[in-house]
């Protein structure tokens, strides 16, 4: 089955579908298409929770499951149950520093949108302009 999938690291997102017997390794190889990093200088993490800002950055609360390279993505709690287009499992990326380090799993929070304007607001009148016309 299909599972559906948003790849996280500081503002880049990536949305990905793969499927449930798809491996992690396969899975960095789709990120090294995208982002020109190899599969090796990557850790995947899977994100069970937003965490609180921290100087305007979501910061990793330690809660995140490091993925295993031969491990299928169903067997990483990533199904078609789990996963769904309208809800895509949240997958963190990390790479490898200069010095053979991973950096922090670190995710940007998304923006927030606009306030509606007053023409798009839900009216709280009873009646609208054509039911008082009809009667």
């Amino acid at each position: 089955m299909d599972v559906f999938l948003m790849i996280r690291r500081h503002k880049t997102t990536i949305f990905t579908d793969a499927k449930e017997s798809t491996t992690v390794y396969e899975l960095k190889r789709i990120v090294e298409g995208i982002l020109k990093r190899a599969p090796e200088e990557q850790r995947l993490y899977k994100v069970y929770a937003v965490h609180t800002p921290c100087g305007g950055q979501l910061q990793s609360g330690g809660d995140d499951m490091l993925l295993e390279d031969s491990k299928t993505l169903g067997d990483c709690g990533f199904t078609n149950q789990t996963a769904r287009p309208q809800a895509p499992g949240t997958v963190g990326l990390a790479f490898r520093l200069g010095d053979d380090a991973f950096e922090q799993l670190r995710v940007e929070p998304f923006s927030s949108p606009p306030e509606l304007p007053d023409v798009m607001k839900p009216q709280d009148s009873g009646s609208t302009a054509n039911e008082q016309a009809v009667q």
